[in-house]
């Protein structure tokens, strides 16, 4: 057992936790299998815990791994991903949830909005994630965000690294206030600053398929690694919980993509004990 591994020796902070779902992706299957490969990846001898600010994230109860939650069919899912992550806040734990589609995103914000009624949103994708259905799927994984807004879950919506966006969609953040930051705008030297909890939703698809090409849905002309882990260091935030999602091991015969999501983890974790 590594260092990693003992959660036993005082309380945790960050609870790691699975969604191995993707039955709402609408053009290939593939991420259900994420989750044990992102954990395979961070936990390799061929890194190690530190994150680049000097964060040792193997320290003894730094992370409790509530493991993988089994799938179910239909909407039981969704009430199974949102009960298991208010489980993890009731215990004063921060989850990074393992995803999985990104149709996991809205229950599990649907949970972490009780606990932090005025939450925003940093959430990077080559898509917005607004539609008001695709597919006549409501809770299809190109539309969290639709309900998100609808519901009046998220105070501030920040979207960043969209390359693929259509008019409804942009009717769509239009009607909801959101800040779309497209990859034709961007800057290195970008930096935001939350005044509420925030929230990081991370697609892998933001990133171009040349860093991350373990993807369903590629989209040229994205983030560099570099680039998006420079903006999560630079962030004026409180970063209270955070997903990783749409990594498709199946796309990734080289594992290269696994250890993106691991180095993602680790960045983010250890901006969240900040």
């Amino acid at each position: 057992m590594n260092r990693f591994e003992d959660t036993f020796a005082q309380p945790s902070k960050l609870a790691l936790i699975g969604f191995p779902y993707d039955e709402n992706s609408s053009f290939m299957k593939g991420a259900a299998d994420a989750p044990p490969q992102i954990r395979a990846a961070f936990r390799s001898d061929a890194s190690n815990f530190w994150s680049e600010a000097g964060v040792d994230l193997g320290a003894e109860g730094t992370f409790f791994d509530a493991g993988d939650v089994e799938p179910v069919a239909g909407t039981k899912m969704s009430s199974l991903i949102e009960d298991s992550v208010r489980t993890l806040l009731t215990d004063n734990l921060a989850p990074i949830c393992l995803g999985g589609d990104h149709s996991i995103t809205y229950p599990i914000i649907r949970a972490v909005s009780k606990k932090y009624p005025d939450l925003s949103i940093l959430h990077f994708d080559a898509h917005p994630d607004l539609y008001d259905e695709l597919l006549g799927n409501r809770h299809s994984h190109a539309s969290p965000f639709a309900r998100i807004m609808e519901e009046g879950l998220a105070k501030r919506l920040v979207q960043v690294g969209i390359r693929a966006v259509n008019g409804h969609q942009r009717e769509q953040a239009e009607r909801f206030g959101v800040e779309i930051i497209e990859m034709r705008h961007w800057r290195d030297d970008l930096t935001f600053d939350f005044d509420s909890p925030l929230y990081i939703s991370f697609d892998m698809d933001a990133l171009d398929p040349a860093f991350a090409p373990g993807v369903s849905h590629r989209e040229p002309g994205g983030l560099s690694t570099r680039q998006a882990i420079g903006l999560i260091q630079r962030l004026k935030a409180k970063v209270i919980t955070a997903d990783i999602v749409e990594f498709n091991p199946r796309m990734d015969p080289f594992q290269t993509t696994a250890v993106v999501c691991a180095k993602l983890l680790k960045e983010i974790a250890a901006k969240m004990l900040e």
